[in-house]
C-alpha cells in the first residue's frame, strides 16, 4: 500500500529528475522541489543529498541559507504584499496593517488555521501600478487598505462557500 509519504518522495524525485539544466545543483534542486510541491520537506533535504552525493548538512545548509524556502506546507491560499520602495513610497504600510490585522498576524507567516500563507515581498514588478499586492498569484495594483480588505474578505468566502458553512 502506498502512503502519503511514499507519494511526497515520488513528488521530490520527480522534481529533482524533471530539471533540464546541463548542471543539476543543490539550489536547482531545492528550488524544483518548491516549485513542485509548495515547501522543502525533511524527505527532500535527504533526496537532494543522496542526489548530489553530498551530507544532509551541506544541503540543509543552503536551504536554510535563503529565506524564500519554507520547511512547512504552505497555506490554501498566500497572500502577498510589495514592500519594494515604490510601493512603500505610495502606501504600502497601510495596506500591510489591514492584512496583518486581518489575518491575525503580527509578521509573515501561516494564519493559525493554516488557510493563508502571508509573505512580505520586495518586488511583485508592477511598480509602474503601485502599491500592488498578490492573493492567490493574481496581482493587484494601485491597491489600497480598502481594497486589501475586500480581497481578503471574499477569501473567506470561498473557505465558507468550500466546507458548506454559512458566513
Amino acid at each position: 500500500m502506498t502512503t502519503k509519504k511514499d507519494n511526497l518522495r515520488t513528488s521530490i524525485k520527480e522534481a529533482i529528475e524533471s530539471q533540464k539544466r546541463p548542471t543539476v545543483t543543490i539550489l536547482s534542486s531545492l528550488l524544483a522541489i518548491q516549485d513542485a510541491i509548495g515547501y522543502i520537506p525533511e524527505e527532500a533535504i535527504e533526496e537532494v543529498a543522496l542526489h548530489s552525493s553530498t551530507s544532509i548538512n551541506s544541503v540543509f545548509g543552503v536551504a536554510s541559507f535563503y529565506p524564500n524556502f519554507r520547511f512547512t506546507p504552505p497555506g490554501e491560499h498566500s497572500v502577498e504584499v510589495c514592500w519594494g520602495p515604490t510601493c512603500h513610497l505610495k502606501g504600502s504600510t497601510e495596506i500591510l496593517e489591514v492584512v496583518l490585522t486581518k489575518l491575525g498576524l503580527t509578521s509573515e507567516g501561516d494564519t493559525t488555521d493554516g488557510k493563508v500563507s502571508f509573505r512580505f515581498n520586495t518586488c511583485l514588478g508592477a511598480c509602474s501600478q503601485a502599491p500592488v499586492m498578490s492573493v492567490d498569484h493574481e496581482l493587484y495594483g494601485t491597491a489600497d487598505p480598502e481594497l486589501a480588505d475586500k480581497l481578503l474578505g471574499e477569501l473567506d468566502q470561498k473557505d465558507h462557500q468550500s466546507t458548506g458553512q454559512s458566513s
